[in-house]
């Protein structure tokens, strides 16, 4: 859990993302083989590092859980490992995250992401209506 890792992982993110608009040094110029590959490789090893990571901070049950919602909600679980990670940074976290904790947070995270849903009905006129 060293803060350089978090870093380097973090700048690589950014790059990617950045790729991925078009934003940045590549002037929208399509990447050769070797970069392309040299990319992969390195985001797969701050994959790898991330997950490494977690499993020392996260209980088999917990990564069970974190694993089943990445199933259905990629971007929840992304975001819940993220929480998890700031937090053992932070030193906020003494002990491995069990699963109970993980649910206690999943639920504070959805009370504070969630969305308020408005339905409005629209009728339509028929032809044959008239306000006559």
């Amino acid at each position: 859990m060293a803060d350089p890792e978090l870093e380097a992982i973090r700048q690589r993110r950014m790059q990617e993302l950045m790729a991925q608009h078009g934003v940045g040094g590549s002037g929208g110029k399509q990447q050769n083989p070797e970069e392309q590959r040299a990319n992969e490789d390195a985001k797969r090893e701050a994959d790898e590092r991330r997950q490494m990571m977690l499993s020392q901070i996260v209980s088999a049950e917990a990564r069970e859980r974190i694993a089943r919602i990445a199933l259905v909600k990629p971007e929840k679980a992304k975001g819940v490992e993220d929480v998890i990670l700031r937090a053992a940074q932070m030193g906020q976290i003494a002990e491995k995250v069990s699963e109970e904790r993980l649910i206690s947070l999943l639920e504070q995270i959805n009370n504070q992401t969630t969305k308020q849903t408005k339905v409005t009905i629209q009728r339509r006129r028929s032809v044959l209506d008239d306000d006559d």
